[in-house]
């Protein structure tokens, strides 16, 4: 019986490619399943099923608990930035003070000096420095400026001496963002919106445990594979089909006959987690490159696709 000399074969200075398959070389693709995409009926931040849930313009669904939590938090940052940039003015105006006073006291005495005369503080013949650390016959009297320099030296080579560096602190934006799509988002803007459960009939032909919602249209069971649609105005949520061929229309919704117009129909996003995108094609790959001298390769990820 013939060997197979191509996957047995250890011996040669590079990889064959059944090894290259072996140890994961080159982009590697795998279909993302259910446990990967985020359902739904599920929110966006705790991942868990929605409880009193509310919707932004752009479709992201949020628990109401969840999202305000969020919303008060980037208050509460935002208030912290702006006091952090208030005190930073305010030490920066101080700093510009002590620098005019200094600059001011200097001139004093440059016109003092220039009056009077400088006069030369000579040490005695033993070469004992004066209070300043000047000798001999170059040293002047020195300003208060000079002073305060020499008073605040630091030595770089100390670590306890060592200056700080300034951290500038920008100014912050006030506006509060939406944790998924990133754009401004503001409480008033978030509407309600509301699934139609499923009825004790068809609960017993589908034997599930789980809650499961329906289009009132329709009547079709919502998943993830289908494209949803929440009415603004009223908060109830129909097909992508349905919302074309009758809300689009009629401009009526039609559980609660209320009014609504094109601009009212919100198109809900699917998945958006932490682990895949948005969209309905996803597509996550891993590049691994072999480290030069080992068996192990080196792997980078790279980007998620939608």
């Amino acid at each position: 019986m013939p060997q197979r000399h191509s996957k047995n074969n250890n011996d040669l200075a590079f990889f064959t490619y059944e090894e290259k398959r072996k140890l994961g070389y080159g982009t590697q693709r795998e279909r993302l399943g259910k446990d990967s995409i985020k359902p739904f009926d599920a929110c966006c931040l705790c991942l868990k099923p929605l409880v009193d849930p509310l919707c932004c313009q752009k479709g992201h669904v949020f628990c109401k608990e969840c999202i305000l939590e969020c919303l008060l938090a980037q208050k509460k940052d935002i208030k912290r930035k702006l006091a952090a940039r208030a005190a930073q003015q305010k030490q920066e105006k101080e700093e510009e003070e002590e620098k005019l006073m200094l600059q001011k006291a200097r001139e004093l005495d440059a016109f003092d000096q220039q009056n009077h005369g400088a006069v030369p503080q000579y040490s005695d013949r033993s070469q004992v420095c004066d209070k300043n650390g000047f000798h001999g016959a170059n040293s002047v009297r020195v300003t208060s400026y000079e002073e305060e320099a020499l008073r605040n030296m630091k030595a770089f080579w100390l670590p306890s001496a060592t200056p700080d560096a300034p951290v500038k602190v920008e100014a912050p934006s006030t506006d509060t963002i939406c944790p998924e799509g990133k754009e401004k988002l503001k409480l008033k803007s978030l509407f309600p919106i509301y699934f139609t459960e499923e009825s004790n009939e068809q609960k017993n032909k589908s034997k599930g445990l789980e809650i499961s919602y329906i289009c009132p249209s329709c009547k079709v069971t919502l998943t993830n594979t289908l494209s949803l649609v929440a009415v603004s105005t009223c908060g109830h949520v129909f097909c992508k089909k349905c919302s074309d061929k009758f809300l689009a229309a009629d401009k009526v919704c039609l559980v609660c006959n209320k009014g609504c117009k094109e601009r009212n129909l919100v198109c809900l996003e699917k998945g958006g987690t932490g682990f895949s995108g948005h969209g309905n094609h996803l597509e996550a790959t891993e590049f691994k490159h072999l480290g030069s001298g080992s068996g192990l390769g080196l792997w980078k990820p790279a980007a998620t696709k939608s």
